[in-house]
Parts: structure tokens; C-alpha cells; sequence
């Protein structure tokens, strides 16, 4: 037969069950050469139609057949031969196998293979429902809440005000005292700009410890990244350091009378003697509350998003895919490689960049736990009359003194030849992470509130943040603008960009969103910022290439 032609195979569901166990039971018995033969070649054919029938999907040429690597002699019988006895038997014995090694395993298994540890039932997603995974609610979850409880406070607020009553406010006052709307928002700014030169301190010291000869991990962008989400993890579960949120231990209470309720049943009193104990809620409202606090508000926002940077993660990102990425034991040129290797380098930026930062993100948090009977507490009043109004003037002062150095860098007499590289390495970025720690901090607040499901606000610094840096890495690798100008543009890529974006609010994000939408924010934030990445450092590396520094860094 032509192998182009094209037909089904033949097909004999049709027959009923009982000519095919006469059939299968005329193979068992003796009979004549010719008969056996007929009978034989009827049940080829009918348990090949019944049992291998073909899906609708597939119209298979005949010429398949011809296959020979799915032909098993073994197990046939010669319809042009008279089949023996011991044949029959053996058929018999392959056809029972096979029915058998369908339904369950042939392998005899020790017991004591239940004692390997890759064998027991151990699950990396204990449950596929996320309700079910997820105890406290999902970000989407949390935020729908807070709409609607913020509308229902609304609404009740307009009808007291319909009845002529005067509504209540539920905000606890501590001591008859409470801090004027303007004063938290000058101790939350101010917060705001120490921690960033703080983080951002932190992060370029960490690059520089971490960037040396023959380390294990040639771009230094990613240690910074894993210790900033490593104290935003710390700083989210802790209970201890802000305790007396608003001068009482609220939290702390619900603990001791959890603790109480236990001694009760063990010696077996009252259920009536019993105080109620939400240890949930009681956490929630730790929570929520301690948000509101502005020094949290700087260690968590301004802190840990200074100290991270997801421009940096892109522009990284970048460099190993145009086999650009600075090592420190390489030379001035870079040794050619194909665009497979190129891929490969992306892939390890990228993947070890996300892992690390999501890993430090919950070793914070279980050091959190771990370490919380030795946790010290802050203080109420130190807190609130000498803490917060210190830090505005130290803010001032440090953002002043970081001006300053800038305009007489410190290098610039004690090494008349270095060309004040001191500028380049920290001063100029010091003055410019405060601008872009409060761009973030409010983008955040305007932006993050329209989608649940995508925070928009973080999103849109991180992009901004990383074309920024593009273009500053351009400009000073042209170079334009001399030495100064070199500074600057550094003091830019490292000050505002690595301030403005941030790596340990965006893995914090993608713990808290439901799955589906953190794959969703998560590849379409790595996604856009690499395109924007590509078109423009990419149309310079490949057009005229990076040329050398004026400064040094």
C-alpha cells in the first residue's frame, strides 16, 4: 500500500464481550491448525480495535504501521502458523501481565523506604485553594476591606450628621494627647530623609564589601537587595520593638490573657471566668496601628526601600545580557560569548536577584519570631516627646551636611590628584535619596489605591526609576560634562533611582497578592522595565558602545 495514502485503522468495538471471551477461549484450547488460525487472526484484529481504538482527533496513515519500533514479535501470534501449546501459554501469561501492571505497581517495596525523606508525603504548596493556604487575607482582600469599611464609616458619619448628632471619633488618645495631623506629617517626612540616607549608606557600603576578587556572586546589587527585604520581613512581623503603640501594650495584654485562659482549663475553671481573646485580631490591629507610627513609617519605607533598588536589578539585568556586567577581577574588555550564554547570564541575574530577596524577605520574618523574647521595646515617651522631635532636626542636618560635602568633598586636600572621587562614591547620591525616597513614598499613596490586585504607585516609581537610570548611564558614558558632570549623573543612578525604586516593597507586594495576580505584577514589572532598559542603554551599547567614565566610581 502507498504510504501517502491515508486511512484509519480498523475497528471491532462492535463485537460483543462474549464472541471475544469465545474467541480468547478458543485460543486456550487444542484445536486444528486452520481453525486456531482463523480464530487467532479475529483476535488480533478485534482486541486491537477495542483496546488501542484511535482518538477522533487523529486520522493516522495505514503507512504506521509499518513503524517497527512499536512491534513486539514476542507477543504475537503467527496467524500463517499453528501456534503450540507453550505459546499459547505464553501469550496467555503477557496478556494478564499487562492487564495487571495497569492497575497497580509490580515493584515489591521494603517498608523501610517510608523512612526516606524525599519519599514522605511532604508538599512545597500544601494546599492548592489559597484560602485555605493563606491564613491572614490576601492584599486584594485586605484593601477591599478597608474601602468598605472606610464607606461604611462614611455613611455613618453623614447620617449622625442628618440626626443633628455629632460624630464620634474612634482614634485612641494617649494621655489626653494626640499629635496634630501637620506634626506627623513633619516627623513622618523627616523620617523619611534620614532613613534614606541611612539605606542608601547601607547599600553602597554593602556593593563595596561585597565587590571584590574572585567573589561568588560577580554583580553586588543583589546582597543589598537580600538584606533590605531581610529587616522589612523582620520589621512586619515583629511585635515587640513598637508594643506600646499607642501607650498600651495591646497586643501583649491579649497574649497574657491567652495565657491565663490555658491555666483556667488546666486547673478547670468557669468558662464564665474566661476573657474573650481574638489573638488574630488583636494581632490586626497591632498592625494597622503601628502603620500609622512615623518611625515605622521611616525604617520600613524609608529604610529598607532606600537600601534596595530595582533599578539597579534591572540595570544589572541589562549589563550580563549585553556582556557588559562589571567583575572585579576582569579586564577593561570583555571576552565574546554567543546570545545563548547571553540568555543564560539573564536568567541567573534575574532569577537570583527575585530568590534571594524572597528568601530574605521570610528569614526576616521567622527571625522575627525567633528572636522576640529578647526584642527590646521602644519606649512610649521616648518615642513621642524626645525621638520624634530629635529627628527632624537630625533629617535637616544630615541632608544639610550631605550638601555641604558635596560642595568641599572631604578628598579634595588630603588627595590633590584624585579628582574628588568622593563625590562620585556617596555625596552627591546622599544628596538626591531623600527627592527620590519621597517621590516613592507619596506615588505610593496616591497611585497604590486604584487596583487591589496591582499596586499601581510601586509599579510606576520602579519603571520611572529604572528609564531614569538608563538615561543618567548614557549620559555618562558618552561622556559628557566632564568629571562634575560624571559625579552628578552617578549621584543620580545611585541616589535618586536607587531611593526611588525598591526591590523589598515589591517582593513584600508579591507575598501578599493572590497568585495569579503576583505572577501578573511580577513579570509584566521585570518585562516592561527591561524593555525600557533595552531601547535606552541598548541603542547606545549597539550602536557606538559604552565608553570609558570621566569619573571614577
Amino acid at each position: 500500500m502507498d504510504g501517502n495514502q491515508s486511512h484509519t485503522f480498523p475497528s471491532h468495538a462492535s463485537q460483543s464481550n462474549a464472541e471475544q471471551d469465545t474467541e480468547l477461549g478458543g485460543i486456550t484450547h487444542s484445536v486444528s491448525g486452520q481453525a486456531l488460525s482463523q480464530q487467532d487472526s479475529t483476535l488480533s484484529r478485534s482486541q486491537h480495535g477495542a483496546s488501542q481504538q484511535p482518538s477522533p482527533d487523529y486520522h493516522a496513515p495505514a503507512s504506521y504501521m509499518n513503524i517497527h519500533d512499536v512491534d513486539e514479535d514476542a507477543d504475537r501470534l503467527d496467524p500463517a502458523q499453528p501456534a503450540s501449546l507453550e505459546d499459547q501459554k505464553r501469550f496467555q501469561t503477557r496478556a494478564e501481565r499487562r492487564r495487571s501492571s495497569v492497575s497497580q505497581s509490580n515493584y515489591d517495596i521494603p517498608d523501610s523506604y517510608v523512612r526516606v525523606p524525599e519519599l514522605e508525603d511532604i508538599a512545597p504548596i500544601p494546599s492548592r485553594d489559597e484560602r485555605r493556604l493563606r491564613v491572614s487575607p490576601s492584599l486584594e482582600g485586605e484593601r477591599a476591606l478597608e474601602r468598605q469599611f472606610s464607606s461604611h464609616q462614611e455613611a455613618e458619619r453623614r447620617a449622625s450628621i442628618a440626626r443633628g448628632e455629632q460624630p464620634e471619633t474612634e482614634k485612641p488618645k494617649a494621655e489626653g494627647k494626640e499629635v496634630s495631623r501637620l506634626a506627623t506629617e513633619i516627623y513622618t517626612v523627616s523620617y523619611l530623609v534620614l532613613f534614606a540616607i541611612l539605606g542608601t549608606l547601607a547599600r553602597l557600603g554593602l556593593q563595596a564589601l561585597t565587590f571584590y576578587v574572585g567573589a561568588p556572586v560577580s554583580f553586588s546589587s543583589v546582597w543589598p537587595n537580600f538584606a533590605g527585604s531581610l529587616v522589612l520581613g523582620f520589621l512586619a512581623e515583629d511585635r515587640m520593638l513598637f508594643r506600646f503603640e499607642w501607650g498600651t501594650p495591646t497586643y501583649e495584654l491579649q497574649l497574657l490573657r491567652a495565657k491565663e485562659n490555658g491555666l483556667d482549663e488546666e486547673i478547670g475553671a468557669s468558662s464564665s471566668d474566661r476573657v474573650a481573646v481574638d489573638l488574630a485580631a488583636a494581632k490586626k490591629a497591632h498592625v494597622a496601628t503601628k502603620k500609622t507610627i512615623p518611625l515605622y513609617i521611616g525604617l520600613a519605607t524609608g529604610f529598607c526601600g532606600s537600601f534596595t533598588s530595582f533599578s539597579s536589578f534591572i540595570r544589572d539585568i541589562f549589563l550580563a545580557l549585553s556582556n557588559d556586567l562589571l567583575v572585579p577581577d576582569a579586564g577593561p574588555t570583555s571576552t565574546p560569548r554567543n546570545g545563548g550564554y547571553s540568555f543564560m547570564a539573564l536568567l541567573a541575574v534575574t532569577i537570583t536577584t527575585i530568590s534571594l530577596s524572597l528568601s530574605g524577605l521570610f528569614i526576616g520574618a521567622q527571625l522575627a519570631l525567633a528572636l522576640e523574647p529578647f526584642t527590646p521595646s521602644l519606649p512610649y515617651n521616648f518615642t513621642r516627646k524626645f525621638l520624634d522631635r530629635f529627628a527632624v532636626f537630625l533629617a535637616c542636618g544630615c541632608w544639610i551636611g550631605a550638601i555641604l560635602l558635596s560642595a568641599l568633598p572631604p578628598d579634595r586636600y588630603s588627595n590633590p590628584g584624585a579628582a574628588e572621587a568622593w563625590r562620585g562614591r556617596a555625596t552627591f547620591a546622599l544628596v538626591f535619596a531623600p527627592l527620590g525616597c519621597l517621590g516613592r513614598f507619596y506615588a505610593s499613596l496616591y497611585l497604590n489605591g486604584y487596583f487591589a490586585s496591582f499596586p499601581l504607585g510601586t509599579f510606576a516609581v520602579n519603571i520611572i526609576g529604572t528609564m531614569i537610570l538608563g538615561m543618567s548611564w548614557d549620559l555618562a558614558h558618552v561622556p559628557l560634562g566632564g568629571v562634575i558632570g560624571c559625579q552628578v549623573l552617578q549621584g543620580i543612578e545611585d541616589g535618586f533611582c536607587g531611593c526611588l525604586t525598591t526591590v523589598s516593597t515589591w517582593v513584600a507586594e508579591l507575598s501578599a497578592l493572590r497568585r495569579r495576580h503576583a505572577y501578573v505584577y511580577g513579570g509584566v514589572s521585570v518585562l516592561v522595565a527591561l524593555a525600557c532598559m533595552i531601547a535606552i542603554m541598548g541603542g547606545l551599547r549597539w550602536s557606538d558602545g559604552f565608553g570609558a567614565l570621566a569619573c571614577m566610581h
